[in-house]
């Protein structure tokens, strides 16, 4: 990861988390895996037949509480920091502070055509 620009992860954030889980379910033929939150628990969807974790489904709770109801997609990036520099130099905003979930680190930006999107950083990279 440490080259940069991959996509490393896709969440949704939504109202109505347990039910959007179930439509995904139904649909894409995922398994939803609990993720606890603290009072609430939160969604790693597994691939059909229990494979892998491809994609998170949150509740609009707690940091996640201003999140648009979109697909977010992650981006890898060599250097966080200087990313959101550069982010911020060429008229794009951070929507969040630099968060950290495990050993990875990342921020929700805003590009200048006003699309949204994450990019993190894992450790070591």
């Amino acid at each position: 990861m440490s080259e940069g620009g991959g996509v490393t992860w896709v969440d949704l954030t939504v109202d109505d988390a347990p039910g959007v889980r179930d439509f995904y379910e139904a649909v894409a033929g995922w398994s939803a895996a609990p993720v606890s939150m603290g009072d609430y628990s939160d969604f790693s969807m597994l691939e059909a037949g229990g494979g892998h974790a491809v994609a998170g489904i949150c509740h609009a709770r707690g940091a996640n509480a201003n999140m648009p109801p979109v697909w977010m997609v992650y981006f890898s990036v060599p250097d966080l920091d200087a990313a959101l520099d550069a982010c911020r130099d060429r008229g794009g905003e951070a929507l969040t502070p630099v968060r950290v979930a495990g050993d990875y680190r990342y921020a929700v930006i805003r590009d200048p055509a006003g699309a949204v999107c994450a990019i993190g950083q894992a450790a070591g990279s």
